[in-house]
């Protein structure tokens, strides 16, 4: 017998559901946390109890630390796995690798890049025709790829690849990816996307020590923090992040900002005659409709989240989305409005796993929605959007555009 709670986490599934799942998640707010004690899980939705989540010194992002993860690897005798992302590391490992990668990620590299994203920008709005385009295919997918290939140093007749495997190693970032009907031929694929992003990093590393360029794959190799650098399976995870999450994050906070000024077409206009006034229309889409609906942490002890009392070792599900549109935080929660005032959202993290990537995904965004609205001043959606199956980083795979 399906319990309330599995009700509502069934509907948040549903593919149905994915052009607009505000709906599911008020209901899930106004029940109050969800807790599923057999698969030892708890899903926070208001702001106050993700926002405390993400503060809370207990909170992990290790999965491995999860009551299943340590379960799982009993039964089966299997071992941690080897080097992985700061992502999912807590301190002191995350703390070491952060500080490290963040030297190779400072501002002046990413504020150099703006005269290339404005010229790739540019040269993808060129090509679109008199009739509707598809921003996706047009502008919001190929511009972060191609800003992470040349970040990387990666030659650009191999971006498509770099794209193929982004979108397909993005659906493992999902949770609920098991619950979702995934097939064994999508997890062959997966796979073997993986291990051609592997090989193709490492042999990248491999020429980066023989001959370093003026690149972040280089950059990366030469940190040096008291006689310890990363180790080339950190490379290759910290590349497979940038290029995994940060893609697939930045494609989606680029096409949702379009979405919602096209359905508010004053915000649209008023972007075109005023580019100033587009980090208030980024920062609200952080808020209104985020790229990343949800985010998971690992309780590593037990801990109170407002009146819940979750186990240590138990999975906590923060709804980010269903956060953002709290009416006890929010004035006008379900509006979309960059003149609001002060915009809050937890669309880039909290503490110490504050998204490393995010004044690049704002600056990528800041030039393409500037761009875009000042080229066509009298667009309109020309079709419904189409949504990608993905829930955790939900996103549409076509968007037409009627210049």
């Amino acid at each position: 017998m399906t319990t309330v709670a599995e009700g509502l986490l069934l509907e948040l599934l549903d593919p149905a559901n994915r052009a607009d799942p505000y709906p599911t998640y008020r209901r899930i707010r106004e029940r109050g946390p969800l807790q599923l004690p057999e698969a030892h899980v708890a899903v926070f939705s208001t702001f106050a109890e993700c926002d405390a989540v993400l503060r809370h010194p207990s909170s992990c992002s290790d999965r491995m630390k999860s009551t299943l993860a340590q379960r799982h690897m009993a039964e089966h005798d299997a071992e941690p796995r080897g080097a992985t992302s700061f992502l999912f590391l807590d301190a002191p490992d995350h703390t070491r690798l952060r500080g490290l990668v963040s030297k190779a990620f400072v501002p002046k590299v990413i504020n150099a890049l703006e005269p290339d994203i404005r010229t790739l920008v540019d040269g993808l709005l060129d090509q679109a025709s008199d009739g509707p385009f598809d921003a996706i295919a047009g502008l919001a997918y190929p511009l972060p790829v191609a800003v992470i290939c040349r970040l990387l140093g990666v030659p650009i007749e191999d971006e498509p690849k770099f794209r193929d495997a982004s979108a397909l190693l993005a659906q493992a970032l999902d949770p609920f990816m098991a619950m979702t009907g995934e097939t064994s031929e999508l997890f062959d694929q997966q796979m073997a996307a993986g291990r051609w992003l592997a090989d193709y990093l490492r042999d990248l590393i491999a020429q980066r020590r023989r001959r370093p360029g003026d690149d972040l794959m280089s950059a990366l190799i030469q940190v040096e923090e008291s006689g310890v650098q990363l180790t080339e399976d950190e490379i290759v995870a910290t590349c497979d992040l940038l290029l995994i999450a940060g893609h697939e994050t930045t494609v989606n906070l680029i096409a949702n900002a379009i979405l919602a000024m096209l359905r508010h077409p004053q915000q649209w206009t008023a972007l075109g005659g005023e580019p100033g006034r587009v980090s208030r229309v980024i920062e609200e889409t952080m808020r209104y409709d985020p790229p990343v609906q949800l985010v998971s942490r690992i309780a590593g002890a037990d801990m109170t989240i407002g009146d819940v009392e979750v186990p240590n070792g138990d999975t906590m599900l923060l709804l980010v989305a269903a956060a953002h549109r709290d009416p006890g935080v929010f004035d006008r929660a379900d509006e979309f409005d960059p003149d609001r005032g002060a915009i809050r959202h937890l669309g880039f993290g909290k503490g110490p796993h504050f998204c490393l990537g995010a004044p690049l995904a704002r600056l990528e965004a800041s030039v393409a929605l500037s761009a875009i609205t000042a080229r066509f001043p009298q667009a309109h959606l020309a079709a419904d959007p189409v949504y990608k199956p993905n829930l955790t980083l939900r996103g549409m795979s076509t968007l037409f555009v009627a210049p």
